[in-house]
């Protein structure tokens, strides 16, 4: 399949289901009891929900997706294009506030809410401009039951042709520094080429051909919602995981070749792994000792003597081997994304037989921009750009992207946009190299922008001026990036007690949604000043000389 002859995700979709058996398995939900989809399943369901969905909306309309993953999901999300309409999927974890200002950033048309559960958290705030709520399971609203879409007949069954590449596909709301979301619009086009060159670096890890993909990022998430059109590309099998608890019992069922995730899902591997470790002795503490030593050296391309050879042998039958089959036993690859792998967790992987490709990406570039090759892995680096797209470093190390994959802009953001996209290159707020190798190094970041071990994207000034908002807070610094969770140095009075500290942050978490709350504190009586050099002439925080100066004390958080 030519994708850069491809117009539009709605036609990818349907060009592939023409060439695959229509029996095949596509997409299941490892929930209990729930049925596996054939592609010809998915097909019907698809034409049968956009033609009820066109009834509704106008051309360009804004269509909601409030879902947990499940096969609904991508069915909703390709029915909704097909339907001349803009698919905006919102995390389920969004606060109430966020929910608001989605909905009257983006003004939906229509709304597509999976359950009870989910309605729940934005029933107070629909209005009079939502045309019709379609649900997957029954709530406690006048809505359409999908069930109840997918068993009428339908007259005709229409594949939209008017779609080009440089129409809009997408708004995926992402973090901004001001606190509030911002709407990224992500055309056909820019996906679509973020695919080619996925489905170009994976060429040897998809050649199978029936490739296994375990799906649990969520699928409002950028990332996620692009590999699910190389899912297409490719004619992989989906399964849908349970729950981030099941994720390893999941690979045991699902046995995918490839699974995407974020750092935080490594770390945890690596722990898990590294723990049983340390349990061993013996022959078994010796081997697995050789495993990673001979592991890191094949990962370097270093030479290895014969008896080494002998050894790494012993270690890929008696070590690796068993390792690889508790997660199904036929994984080619991890690919991490969404943030900063640690180097020592990507070596470890990568040593004890997981191979894990770190890449690197954001929302704005639909969103992958370069990932490691499968054949040359420098876990350092977040590997080659893809050929879809081009990189260059500014004068002042600021990555910049120019191709297909940038993004349409900011939805309602005008100046916003221009900030960030100037001359067709769009200015990442990360600093970075090129190696001899066209290998991409992150070495740090421009822009005041969190981000943790799940890849979320959080806005630290936006926390610092809520915690700040309260009379027994002077100042506060928020930190967390490539973390588990969020700690905060607070400047308060000296007659302010941790108690008195703690059952306020208890207060404001309640607000947050989950990767925004406040976890640990310190609390520090000596202010941020310009003499100090904690703050700028413009009383900004400099970030670096605050984490230099209590760097020790941040770390015991954790």
């Amino acid at each position: 399949m030519n994708i850069s002859k491809i117009n539009s995700l709605v036609e990818l979709y349907f060009k592939k289901a023409q060439i695959v058996n229509g029996k095949k398995p596509f997409l299941k939900w490892l929930k209990l009891n729930e049925p596996t989809y054939t592609w010809e399943d998915v097909t019907l369901k698809i034409l049968k929900l956009s033609s009820k969905i066109k009834s509704f909306i106008n051309e360009g309309d804004r269509c909601l997706i409030l879902s947990e993953n499940r096969p609904d999901w991508l069915i909703t999300d390709i029915a909704i294009m097909n339907a001349g309409g803009i698919s905006v999927p919102i995390f389920t974890t969004y606060s109430a506030s966020d929910y608001e200002y989605i909905l009257n950033d983006c003004k939906p048309s229509i709304i597509i809410v999976s359950n009870q559960n989910q309605f729940s958290k934005i029933k107070k705030i629909i209005n009079s401009d939502i045309k019709k709520i379609i649900s997957f399971e029954k709530i406690d609203t006048d809505s359409l039951l999908i069930k109840e879409i997918i068993d009428e007949e339908i007259d005709e069954k229409i594949i939209n042709k008017n779609l080009k590449r440089n129409m809009p596909a997408c708004i995926i709301y992402t973090s901004g520094t001001s606190g509030n979301p911002k709407g990224v619009v992500l055309s056909h086009g820019g996906i679509l080429s973020n695919c080619e060159g996925a489905v170009e670096l994976l060429e040897t890890l998809i050649e199978k051909k029936n490739p296994i993909f375990l799906t649990w990022l969520p699928l409002s998430h950028s990332y996620e919602h692009t590999v699910q059109f190389i899912q297409i590309i490719v004619g992989a099998k989906v399964f849908y995981a349970e729950s981030l608890e099941k994720l390893i019992s999941n690979m045991g069922i699902a046995k995918p070749t490839i699974m995407t995730a974020v750092p935080r899902f490594y770390q945890n591997l690596y722990t898990k792994i590294n723990n049983n470790f340390e349990k061993q002795n013996g022959i078994k503490k010796y081997l697995i000792f050789k495993t990673l030593f001979l592991g890191k050296k094949v990962l370097k391309k270093e030479k290895l003597n014969f008896l080494e050879k002998i050894l790494n042998f012993l270690c890929e039958k008696l070590v690796r081997k068993k390792i690889r089959k508790q997660f199904g036993g036929n994984l080619q690859a991890f690919v991490s994304g969404g943030g900063a792998l640690d180097q020592n967790i990507g070596e470890f992987l990568n040593s004890v037989g997981l191979p894990t490709l770190q890449g690197y990406g954001l929302t704005e570039a639909s969103p992958v921009v370069s990932c490691n090759l499968p054949d040359l892995v420098k876990v350092e680096t977040v590997g080659p750009p893809f050929r879809t797209n081009k990189v260059k470093i500014a004068e002042d190390g600021e990555i910049l992207i120019k191709g297909e994959n940038v993004m349409l802009g900011y939805w309602n953001l005008k100046e916003e946009t221009e900030k960030v996209i100037k001359n067709n290159w769009l200015h990442t707020g990360d600093i970075g190299e090129l190696d001899n190798n066209n290998y991409l190094k992150i070495t740090d970041r421009k822009k005041d922008i969190i981000v943790n071990l799940g890849g979320d994207n959080i806005s630290p000034s936006k926390l610092e001026n809520i915690l700040c908002l309260n009379e027994h807070i002077k100042q506060s610094f928020v930190y967390g990036d490539k973390k588990n969770y969020l700690v905060a140095l607070i400047v308060s009075e000296k007659e302010i007690k941790d108690k008195q500290i703690k059952l306020i942050i208890e207060n404001i978490n309640k607000s947050l949604t989950l990767i925004e709350k406040i976890k640990k504190f310190v609390l520090i009586y000596e202010e941020f000043t310009i003499e100090n050099k904690m703050l700028t002439p413009t009383l900004k925080l400099k970030r670096k000389e605050i984490i230099k100066n209590y760097k020790q004390q941040l770390e015991n958080l954790y």
